[in-house]
C-alpha cells in the first residue's frame, strides 16, 4: 500500500509540474499573439523627403537708375542693385533679392583690345566649370538688333552653384556678363520655385536690355 501512495503521489506531482509548464507555455503564446496583433493595426509608410515653403511676394519691374553706366536694364523692384561689390572692376553690380538669397552677379567689359573672341571664350568656360555637376546645359540664342543686343542664356540644370547665366554684347564696344548664385548648398528640388522665378527675372533683364 505505501508503494502504491508513493507511487501515486509522484504522479500528482508529475502531472501538476507539466501542467505549470504547460501554462507558461501558454502564457507565453498569448502575450506574444498579443504583441503580433496589436503592432498589425499600424500601418508605417515611408513620406518623401519635404522642404520648407518658399512664400515670394507679388512684385513688378523697374529700370536702373545708374545714370553714369553704360547700360540699363529692368528688374524686380523686390531686389536692389549692390554697387559696391568686392573685387568689383568699373560698372560691374550684383542684384540682390534679400528675401530669396539669390544674387545675379553682373560684369561689364569694354570690348576693346582684349577682343569679342576672347570674352567670349571666358564667358563660356565659367559656364562649363559647371559640367560637372549639372545634368546638361542647354542653352538659347538671343538677338536684338534693333538695340543691337546680342547674346546666349545657358540654363543649367542639376545641383549647380550657379543654375543660370547669360553673356550680352554688340559685337564691337561692349560685353556684359550675369551668373545666378544662391547663398546657401545648390538643391535643384528644393530651389526649383525659386530657379523658376529667377530665371523669368534674368530673361526680363536680357530682354529690356539697353546699352547707352
Amino acid at each position: 500500500m505505501s508503494k502504491y501512495l508513493h507511487f501515486s503521489t509522484n504522479c500528482r506531482n508529475f502531472v501538476a509540474g507539466k501542467d505549470s509548464k504547460m501554462q507558461k507555455n501558454h502564457l507565453i503564446v498569448a502575450l506574444l499573439a498579443a504583441i503580433l496583433l496589436s503592432g498589425c493595426g499600424r500601418y508605417s509608410q515611408p513620406r518623401p523627403y519635404g522642404y520648407y515653403r518658399i512664400g515670394v511676394p507679388k512684385y513688378d519691374y523697374k529700370l536702373t537708375d545708374l545714370n553714369d553706366y553704360p547700360y540699363c536694364f529692368e528688374y524686380a523692384d523686390i531686389a536692389y542693385l549692390d554697387t559696391t561689390v568686392d573685387h568689383a572692376e568699373p560698372y560691374w553690380i550684383d542684384v540682390v533679392y534679400p528675401t530669396l538669397n539669390a544674387r545675379i552677379h553682373c560684369s561689364y567689359k569694354p570690348i576693346g583690345e582684349v577682343g569679342l573672341r576672347h570674352l567670349t571664350d571666358d564667358a563660356v568656360r565659367f559656364v562649363f566649370d559647371h559640367a560637372i555637376r549639372a545634368d546638361a546645359i542647354p542653352e538659347q540664342g538671343f538677338t536684338n538688333p534693333e538695340q543691337k543686343v546680342y547674346g546666349v542664356y545657358y540654363d543649367l540644370e542639376g545641383n549647380t552653384a550657379s543654375p543660370a547665366q547669360f553673356f550680352l554684347t554688340d559685337s564691337t564696344h561692349h560685353f556684359f556678363r550675369g551668373a545666378l548664385y544662391y547663398n546657401c548648398i545648390p538643391n535643384a528640388d528644393s530651389l526649383a520655385p525659386v530657379n523658376e522665378i529667377m530665371r523669368r527675372d534674368i530673361h526680363r533683364i536680357v530682354e529690356t536690355f539697353r546699352w547707352k
